[in-house]
């Protein structure tokens, strides 16, 4: 009562100030609509992880060291062309200007102080370049350097071989000018031995005079293998070669920028990329990708579709409300909704949060929801407002009937909704709880705006039918001003007018008609109506099993989690990455990180080598074939360093294949930062050993990666994991994608909504109870159906599990509610069933419908994942309409008799222990219908039972049972 009284005293005093109401429903919509407006969509992996995980810390503690997910620029052309003509220095350019390393002299001739070269330099969020113009040039510098001490090397030695002999020489008796001659002797063969080395090393990389960028028969032989046909890249430069005809560029960004600095940064890498100065001269072009750059398309490419989309999805509802919906005025529900969107989004925008996947879901989800309380509370005050009276007070009279019941569906629809909070995935916890604010703000608003606009819309009288069509009001007027003849031109268009709007009239009220009188509608009533009264037990019973059926098959439906399939099929990086995946078989990276407190040690460098080659061989790559059709590739890792150096010939090679402390001390010292800041901090205490992996779905990312723990085993002192977006994205899919955390959050949403249930009716089992039956048989049935037309789920639509509850919830309980309020009134079952489906029943119809045709316009999108999306949104609600409709009834039915049979038994037993003083008078009416009762037939016995109990049943009073 206390609560009816709220309630009712809410909605009258919206209807009692509507004016006020309104104007300020429409500030808080405009100010809901510019929060809403602002919000920019997140793709970052804490929305889909855990911050507080493991992997997700570790992760981030990898970006810190080494950069974000990289940006890839593929070179797309002939690799000789393109390193050994003029157009590796135009790649050098490139690659300074994507590191913002570019001296402000250079500037002005490369973009300006506003091109892109120098804001990248100026936002400063860019950690390292990796690309075939710098490693070349810095090669061919570390070579230069190399030979320069090594010739201050041989002029010392050379020097202090020259010094020795003169003075052996001298000691030995021999005069001073052959002392020095044997000095000098002395140190021409120690230059010639230098020499020689000299020799081999120019030999091997085809020199005659200094390295450099320019030189073609340096640039050959450094990036090109010898054994092979010409053309081809040495294998171990395949992260920077990886064919014949593709060259990469990896920009890796710092770690922690906000969406925005991620979205701008990669604007200007493209910016960069499309300047005139950087066009290669021999056929080359240029193709940005990368995760970062296809996670960036995504979100804005969902974001423009959304908003095409929406506006569809509106004009649709409001076309489907205005056919479907009887109350007047016909679009104030989805206004209402309308409303409550604006505002849970715009609270969304107050608290500072990001759009992710999942919270653009809430969207269509709230504006159904929502549109559902407004059709239910408009209902039932347009039943008030048959009986005339003062509107406002019947507005405040309805409410204070009707909203209680609005108020638990909608409690309970929340309670199924917030079981999501469970979700190890924090996007799935943000819908679910975006959505149950969604669901208080949309009942609020129902209660409020949607009271100040039905007594708005009930102003005086409207004789001259101003709410009328346009030329039933031109038609108004013309009789009003019979008496002048009008000019030709007015009589025209009043004919005009008149003809269009009579057909269009009657063409809309053809298309309302046949929406609410089809084939398919009389079989839903007539199931629910008629078959599912007589034969409630075998309805249910069917229902039961199709049930059991969708809920075994449920774990078999499939969730697509490959994202290349989700998005838009037309953007340039999926294409660019296609291309990547193409030409070298990887599409992404996974980090092995190393951590230890000193890595350079020789042990730690062989346990990263052997784990390296046993992760290959075991998912297929091969040395002598190259990537071809394995899962995983080698990327540029800390021994690669290693093996470079030893290849150089500029230092020593270790013995026996085996590292000393002094070499990897050597080696690590005498590589430059630009090679080793990829691999190894600078205080040698993490390094990465990395992995190109193809494209595949996250389940199949997630065995792989489980593969690769089992047999990782550090040496002692030494600590390893996998690491990347990668390992986040294949952990938030496994999570999302299990079929027995689907079915344990179905378990827990019903345990939910069961509770709030029985606390909102005190305990009433059976109020309580009854509902959850066709609940529970939708949540069977959805996933039934789910399988036979074989649509997969995806991560935006795998939640929607809980929307079949909140949906069935919301239409059960008004219906039920509805119902004993029938019965409370005095009629039987029959009758209330029937008089709750023609007035509350319609209602739930009109709403459910209204929903399902906004939900089906996704299905015209051209990005799968809001495709599937809407399809199996649109099968969950019909199916959870239809399944409560059909449903409902049979489990009324079953309990009112069960009721009336514990009742029933309840006088049979009462009649057995008569009192002292009727006893004789019992005794004799039991013996008359007991000789009754002989003397007729076996089967006249037992109809004479049952009509005396169904006798009984019609005179037993229906307050009882209610």
């Amino acid at each position: 009562m206390n609560a009816a009284r709220l309630l009712g005293a809410l909605a009258g005093s919206a209807a009692r100030r509507p004016r006020l109401v309104v104007t300020l429903a429409i500030a808080l919509a405009a100010a809901g609509t510019a929060g809403a407006l602002s919000l920019r969509p997140s793709a970052a992996a804490n929305t889909f992880v855990s911050s507080s995980s493991r992997d997700y810390r570790a992760t981030q503690r990898f970006y810190q060291s080494f950069g974000e997910e990289p940006v890839e620029v593929l070179v797309k052309g002939s690799l000789q062309q393109l390193v050994l003509s003029s157009d590796i220095e135009r790649l050098l350019g490139l690659e300074g200007c994507l590191s913002g390393n570019l001296p402000a002299s250079a500037l002005p001739a490369e973009g300006g102080v506003h091109g892109p070269c120098a804001q990248i330099a100026r936002a400063g969020t860019v950690k390292v370049v990796l690309g075939p113009g710098t490693f070349i040039n810095e090669a061919a510098e570390q070579i230069n350097e190399q030979l320069t001490v090594q010739s201050g090397q041989a002029a010392a030695q050379a020097k202090q071989a020259e010094h020795v002999v003169t003075a052996a020489a001298l000691a030995r008796g021999l005069s001073q000018g052959e002392a020095r001659a044997l000095g000098r002797q002395a140190s021409r063969i120690t230059t010639a031995r230098f020499e020689e080395s000299l020799a081999a090393i120019a030999l091997q990389y085809g020199l005659t005079a200094r390295p450099s960028l320019s030189d073609p028969n340096f640039t050959s032989a450094l990036v090109f293998d010898s054994s092979k046909p010409a053309g081809t890249p040495k294998q171990r430069f395949a992260y920077l070669f990886p064919s014949p005809n593709l060259a990469l560029v990896s920009v890796r960004m710092k770690a922690g920028l906000s969406e925005a600095s991620r979205r701008r940064t990669i604007a200007f890498i493209r910016q960069a990329v499309a300047m005139p100065q950087w066009r290669l001269q021999h056929g080359g072009s240029y193709l940005v990708t990368g995760e970062p750059v296809i996670v960036s398309d995504l979100n804005h490419s969902i974001t423009r579709s959304i908003e095409l989309l929406l506006l569809a999805v509106l004009l649709v509802m409001a076309g489907t409300l205005s056919l479907i919906f009887s109350g007047r005025p016909r679009l104030l529900p989805l206004a209402v909704a309308l409303l409550a969107a604006a505002i849970t989004f715009g609270a969304l925008a107050l608290t500072g949060s990001s759009l992710t996947m999942a919270s653009i879901a809430v969207l269509p989800v709230l504006v159904g929801l929502a549109v559902d309380y407004a059709i239910q509370f408009q209902s039932r005050v347009q039943e008030g407002l048959a009986g005339g009276g003062d509107r406002a007070e019947n507005i405040r009279r309805a409410a204070a009937l009707g909203a209680p019941t609005i108020a638990t569906a909608a409690l309970a629809s929340a309670g199924a909704m917030l079981v999501l909070l469970l979700s190890p995935v924090p996007m799935v916890r943000g819908f679910g709880l975006l959505l149950v604010v969604g669901v208080g703000v949309g009942f609020f608003c129902a209660l409020t705006a949607g009271a100040a606009g039905i007594a708005l819309a009930g102003g005086a009288p409207d004789p001259e039918g101003v709410q009328a069509p346009a030329y039933r009001r031109i038609a108004a007027v013309a009789r009003r001003h019979r008496g002048a003849r009008p000019p030709a031109a007015v009589r025209a268009i009043h004919a005009g007018l008149l003809w269009i709007g009579t057909r269009a009239s009657a063409s809309w009220q053809g298309a309302r008609e046949l929406l609410r009188d089809n084939p398919l509608n009389r079989l839903i009533w007539r199931t629910a109506l008629v078959v599912a009264v007589r034969r409630p037990g075998r309805v249910l019973g069917v229902g039961l099993a199709l049930a059991a059926l969708g809920w075994g098959l449920d774990t078999q439906t499939k969730v697509e989690t490959d994202i290349t399939k989700l998005v838009p099929q037309s953007m340039s990086s999926l294409r660019s990455l296609n291309v990547l995946e193409r030409a070298t078989g990887v599409g992404g990276e996974i980090d092995l990180m190393v951590a230890s407190k000193d890595l350079a040690k020789p042990s730690t460098i062989e346990w990263m080598s052997s784990y390296q080659s046993a992760v290959l061989g075991r998912f297929g790559y091969r040395a002598g074939r190259g990537c071809g059709q394995a899962r995983l590739c080698p990327a540029f890792s800390l021994p690669d360093l290693f093996k470079g150096q030893a290849d150089s010939g500029l230092t020593a090679s270790p013995a026996q294949g085996k590292l000393s402390q002094g070499q990897v001390s050597a080696l690590l010292s005498a590589i430059p930062p630009y090679f080793s800041q990829d691999v190894i901090t600078t205080d040698r205490r993490v390094a990465t050993l990395a992995f190109g992996i193809r494209l595949m779905s996250l389940q199949q990312q997630q065995h792989l990666i489980d593969q690769m723990r089992a047999i990782l085993h550090p040496p002692p002192g030494v600590s390893a994991q996998l690491v990347g977006l990668p390992v986040l994205a294949a952990r938030a899919g496994a999570q999302v994608a299990s079929p027995w955390r689907r079915l344990a959050t179905l378990i827990a949403g019903l345990a939910v909504v069961a509770a709030v249930l029985l606390v909102a009716f005190r305990g009433d089992r059976r109020r309580a109870l009854v509902p959850l039956v066709p609940i529970v048989l939708a949540t069977g049935w959805s996933a039934l159906v789910l399988f036979i037309v074989r649509v997969p789920l995806n991560p935006m639509s795998v939640t929607l599990g809980a929307l079949v509850i909140a949906i069935s919830t919301e239409f059960s309980v008004l219906l039920a509610e509805r119902h004993r309020q029938e019965r409370i009134d005095g009629h039987d079952v029959v009758q209330a069933l029937r008089r709750s489906y023609a007035r509350t029943g319609a209602a739930v119809a009109a709403s459910g419908v209204t929903a399902i045709a906004g939900f089906a316009v996704l299905t015209l999108s051209d990005i799968r994942m809001l495709r599937d999306f809407g399809l199996v949104t649109v099968i969950d609600l019909s199916v959870s309409l239809v399944g409560v409709l059909i449903a409902l009834p049979a489990a009324l039915t079953l309990a009112d008799r069960r009721e009336r049979a514990v009742g029933w038994r309840r006088r049979e037993r009462l009649a057995a222990e008569p009192t002292a003083s009727g006893r004789e008078r019992d005794g004799v009416l039991s013996g008359a219908v007991n000789r009754l009762l002989a003397s007729l037939p076996k089967v006249g016995r037992r109809g004479a039972r049952a009509s005396a109990r169904a006798g009984f049943r019609r005179a037993s009073s229906p307050h009882e049972h209610s």
